[in-house]
């Protein structure tokens, strides 16, 4: 797989009073993307929280504003990993709408135990899933 791609409709929700979208919906479309993307791979995180008691959570989340997207539009999110370590995980999200990019986020999660909220290792089977989630060719 070279990169989990999500498509998403701007509803009147996601923007401000001028019809653009609200620079804070991008997180909330970056989650969902990250989402799919993971269940996509057959690495639910769901999955992750009741086998493994682990989750994913954001340490750091960096975006760069391209072009605004718009009421009505439809956004492709494109997710490709950046880095993958022992407990942490650093993703790539471009956002792109009909009038080309819109934004880019750098977002690093890390792993941690459900019962500590510590650092804990990705799971060998999550770790295996995410490897094949390159960035495009």
């Amino acid at each position: 797989m070279t990169g989990h791609r999500y498509q998403l409709r701007i509803y009147y929700e996601d923007t401000d009073a001028g019809g653009i979208v609200y620079h804070a919906a991008y997180l909330r479309f970056a989650e969902r993307a990250r989402t799919e993307a993971l269940r996509d791979l057959g690495a639910p995180h769901s999955e992750l929280v009741s086998r493994h008691q682990r989750m994913f959570v954001v340490r750091r989340a960096s975006l760069d504003y391209l072009h605004p997207a718009r009421l009505d539009e439809q956004l492709t999110v494109l997710t490709s990993r950046e880095h993958l370590g022992a407990a942490s995980l650093t993703l790539r999200q471009a956002m792109e709408g009909p009038n080309g990019p819109c934004m880019t986020a750098h977002i690093e999660l890390a792993c941690i135990s459900t019962t500590t909220g510590r650092p804990a290792r990705i799971p060998p089977d999550w770790r295996a899933a995410l490897a094949t989630l390159q960035a495009p060719p």
